[in-house]
C-alpha cells in the first residue's frame, strides 16, 4: 500500500479521541467502527486486492509521517482520558465507557506502533517506541518482545505463544505474567554478560518498571484515584487487546525440535498472516504477521503476502470477536490448523 492510504484508518483513533472529549454514548463509536464495521468489511473485501505472492511496498517517509501523527494521536487520547476522569464523570456506565475507548486507543494504535518503532535499528526511535507504551503500562513489551519472542515463538519457551486448545482467557495470565518475568530474565542475563550485574543504572527492565510507577504516583497524587483507577483500567484494556492478537497470531504453531536440541529455524510458516485490506492498514501491516517474523527489522509499509505461510479464516478484528468466544474459536481454528497442515505439505 502507498503511504497515504494509511492516514485513512488514522480516523479511528480520530473517532477514539472525539469519544473521550464528548463521554457518554460517544465512548461506543470507535468500538462500533473496530468490532462491527471492520469485521464486516473484512468479510465483504475478503478475496479481493489481495497481493501478488511474495510481493510487498516500498518504505517512504509518508509511512513515518503516519507512525508520527498516530503517535501523537495516542498521546493526545492519554491526556484527554486522565482530564476527563479527573473533571468527574456522571456515572459508573461513562466511566466505563472513557476506559474501553481509551484502551482500544492504547491497544490498537499506540501499541502496534509502538512495536514497530521498537523493531527500528536507530536506538532513539526505538525508545520513543517503548515510551508510547507508558499509556497502556506495558513498557517491558519491547525487551521482551523483540530479544524474547522472536527468538522463542512458537515454543513451549514462550509466554506469548498459545497453544492448541488453550483457552484465551488463561492464555492471558501466563502471557501477562510470564513476559513480564521474562523480560526481568532477559535484561538480567544481558548484564551479565557485559559485566554489569550489579549496576542498577543500567538495567532497562527496572526503569520502565520505575517509570511506570513514579507515573501513575504523580497520577494519583495529583489527579485523584478515579483517574488513577481509570487509567489502569484503560491501560488493562489495551494490552489484553495485545495479548488477544498475540493469542491469534501464533496459535497452535510449533517449531520443530532438532536432534542437536535447537529449535529448527524460524520461518513463514510459523505464524498466522492475513491479507484483509482494512485489518492490514488499521494495524500498519501486523497482519502479514508471518513475513514480520521471517524479516523482523522489515518495516511496516514493505512487508509482504505470502502464500505458503498459514492463512486466517478472517482478519485481525474478527479473529479477536472469536476469541472471546472459546467453543467457536476451537470449531474454526483447530479445523484451520489441519486444513493449513494438510495444504502447506502437499
Amino acid at each position: 500500500m502507498r503511504s497515504w492510504v494509511y492516514m485513512l484508518p488514522l480516523i479511528f483513533p480520530i473517532a477514539a479521541l472525539y469519544g473521550l472529549w464528548m463521554g457518554g454514548l460517544a465512548t461506543v463509536l470507535v468500538v462500533l467502527l473496530d468490532f462491527v464495521l471492520v469485521p464486516v468489511v473484512d468479510m465483504v473485501l475478503s478475496g479481493r486486492g489481495t497481493a501478488k505472492d511474495g510481493l510487498g511496498g516500498e518504505h517512504e517517509l509518508g509511512h513515518d509521517i503516519v507512525l508520527f501523527i498516530g503517535s501523537v494521536l495516542c498521546w493526545l487520547g492519554f491526556g484527554l482520558l486522565l482530564v476527563q476522569l479527573h473533571a468527574g464523570v456522571s456515572g459508573i456506565w461513562e466511566f466505563l465507557g472513557l476506559v474501553v475507548c481509551g484502551g482500544i486507543l492504547f491497544g490498537a494504535t499506540g501499541i502496534n506502533i509502538a512495536h514497530e518503532l521498537g523493531h527500528r535499528r536507530s536506538p532513539i526511535v526505538s525508545r520513543f517506541g517503548q515510551g508510547l507504551l507508558l499509556p497502556s503500562l506495558y513498557m517491558h513489551f519491547t525487551i521482551e518482545h523483540n530479544r524474547g519472542h522472536h527468538r522463542w515463538m512458537a515454543t513451549p519457551h514462550d509466554p506469548a505463544t498459545a497453544r492448541r486448545g488453550e483457552v484465551l482467557y488463561t492464555f492471558w495470565f501466563r502471557s501477562v505474567v510470564g513476559g513480564w518475568l521474562s523480560a526481568w530474565r532477559i535484561e538480567a542475563k544481558r548484564l551479565k554478560r557485559r559485566g554489569l550485574a550489579g549496576h542498577l543504572r543500567g538495567n532497562l527492565m527496572l526503569h520502565s518498571q520505575l517509570i511506570q510507577l513514579a507515573a501513575c504516583t504523580l497520577v494519583g497524587v495529583f489527579l485523584g484515584p478515579v483517574a488513577l483507577v481509570g487509567w489502569v483500567g484503560a491501560a488493562t484494556v489495551g494490552f489484553l487487546l495485545l495479548e488477544t492478537v498475540n493469542y491469534v497470531e501464533h496459535y497452535g504453531m510449533q517449531r520443530a525440535l532438532l536432534p542437536n536440541g535447537r529449535y529448527e529455524r524460524v520461518n513463514r510458516r510459523h505464524s498466522w498472516t492475513s491479507d484483509h485490506p482494512v485489518s492490514r492498514a488499521l494495524l500498519f501491516e501486523l497482519p502479514r504477521h508471518a513475513d514480520h517474523h521471517a524479516h523482523a527489522g522489515r518495516p511496516y509499509g514493505s512487508l509482504r503476502h505470502f502464500s505458503d505461510a498459514p492463512q486466517l479464516p478472517t482478519g485481525y478484528a474478527g479473529m479477536v470477536l472469536l476469541a472471546l468466544v472459546p467453543p467457536l474459536y476451537f470449531r474454526v481454528m483447530d479445523e484451520a490448523i489441519d486444513r493449513e497442515t494438510v495444504r502447506l505439505a502437499a
